[in-house]
């Protein structure tokens, strides 16, 4: 999988603005520049995985979210990868699957 930085710096933006946080106020928390924090959010930059954890810890997101847009919070963020799943499995181990989820569902 290959990673969309222009996604992952649009994401980044939304939750900054989501905490009502200038682009000073969130550079200037992780140490770097806020040119640098810029063009991060439009995509024309990379950032580390040193600083994705910090922004993700200030703006309080998980790294999944940054990177894929699954959050853990979300009631329907494993429904892609488990349709993706699905879609390479036999019909006799979809059963399987669909059985086993159905046991553990019924079970909690």
């Amino acid at each position: 999988m290959a990673l969309d930085y222009n996604v992952i710096g649009t994401r980044i933006r939304q939750a900054r603005l989501a905490k009502n946080m200038t682009q000073e106020e969130l550079s200037e928390k992780i140490d770097i520049s806020v040119a640098f924090l810029s063009r991060v959010e439009t995509g024309n930059s990379r950032i580390n995985l040193k600083r994705l954890n910090q922004i993700c810890g200030i703006l309080e997101v998980s790294e999944g979210y940054l990177l894929n847009g699954a959050s853990s919070n979300s009631e329907t963020y494993l429904d892609k990868e488990f349709s993706e799943l699905l879609k390479k499995c036999s019909p006799d181990k979809q059963k399987l699957i669909y059985k086993l989820a159905k046991t553990i569902a019924e079970n909690e």
